[in-house]
């Protein structure tokens, strides 16, 4: 019998893109860096007074990041932008000496450029960081940033996420007169994690069946949680359910039970200092309970996957941590028979207005 063609195997295209994240990340550091280090320059010398971030799906999640980095390592208070008051409402706030950033791997979604190109016409500083320079998005932005992804054909975004995490880390490092040198440890440390798939495979078993999983972190994880709860819902559609630490413990605590897989994303850091006590809550309810962190971490867990922390600044390890979580989503998709690739009723440019 002949051998099935590789481009119908399911998740080909997916496992490919993830497995180019090492190097994404390398290229980012050679080639990108010094760019990035002109728009932050530039940006800086405008002394923005405060910051409006603008993205949807998997790049709000790079934006939530950013604000994280914006408002702990600057101090500069950000929002995340509702876009309708804008592109169905009509709104002109003013914007003048606000920096909007606008983060989207195509460029292509019509609502972010109108509102990109309104929040110009508002007086707002403009950055888009996107992975197509030639994009609509690029064209109506002052400062464009490229995250060097190369072309990514698999529907779930999964090399453009961790470039774009990555690119705003440099942007911010910029902005604040810093060299972006601890993220030099970043693509050989890609590449040992990417390496355990093996590990993630055996988590995936715990959750074939699952029929709702909830995620949580606190910190510079709680970006991460929502996205792996956004990777397994359009992979494998499970219902994953995304919570700061803090808001599982405000009401949606009570759905957890024993029966309940819960996936505990722990930076080494401040941010897993504040979610220990909701992790000493989930184990009291004998929840089924997955740490992604360090060793020490998932050693007093259910299982897990242990990251290699030491010497990562805890603003770094986003980047390390959605890896095995985005095969997580993958290996639970091809477990449940289900292509990875191509989820249902998906587009790889959204056109919303």
């Amino acid at each position: 019998m002949e051998a099935p063609r590789m481009s119908q195997q399911p998740g080909r295209i997916m496992a490919g893109e993830m497995a180019e994240q090492p190097a994404v990340l390398r290229r980012i550091l050679q080639e990108g860096a010094p760019r990035i280090r002109e728009v932050a320059a530039a940006i800086a010398a405008r002394s923005p007074r405060f910051v409006l971030l603008t993205a949807r799906g998997t790049s709000d999640n790079a934006a939530l990041y950013a604000k994280y980095l914006l408002e702990i390592q600057l101090g500069l208070p950000c929002g995340l932008t509702s876009m309708s008051t804008t592109t169905a409402y009509g709104a002109r706030p003013d914007l003048t000496d606000v920096l909007v950033i606008t983060v989207s791997q195509s460029g292509g979604s019509p609502d972010l450029v109108a509102s990109t190109k309104a929040a110009r016409e508002a007086g707002a500083i403009t950055l888009a960081v996107t992975n197509n320079p030639d994009s609509p998005l690029a064209a109506v932005s002052e400062f464009h940033i490229d995250i060097l992804a190369g072309p990514e054909k698999a529907l779930p975004a999964t090399k453009t996420y961790t470039a774009s995490l990555l690119a705003l880390y440099l942007f911010v490092e910029g902005l604040r007169g810093g060299d972006g040198a601890a993220a030099k440890v970043l693509p050989d440390l890609a590449t040992q994690v990417l390496s355990r798939q093996d590990e993630v495979r055996q988590l995936a078993s715990r959750y074939r069946f699952a029929e709702r999983m909830v995620i949580t972190s606190r910190g510079y994880g709680y970006p991460t949680a929502k996205e792996a709860a956004l990777k397994l819902m359009e992979t494998s559609y499970i219902p994953a359910l995304a919570y700061s630490g803090a808001d599982l413990l405000h009401g949606p605590l009570a759905m957890v039970d024993n029966i309940s897989p819960v996936i505990a994303v722990v930076t080494d850091g401040k941010g897993g200092q504040a979610l220990q006590p909701v992790l000493d809550r989930l184990r009291g309810r004998g929840a089924d309970l997955v740490v992604v962190g360090p060793s020490s971490q998932v050693e007093a867990a259910s299982a897990g996957f242990a990251l290699p922390t030491d010497g990562v600044p805890e603003d770094l390890q986003p980047i390390l941590e959605i890896l095995p979580l985005q095969r997580l989503a993958y290996e639970v998709t091809i477990a449940r028979g289900q292509d990875p690739d191509a989820p249902r009723a998906l587009a790889k440019v959204t056109e919303t207005s």
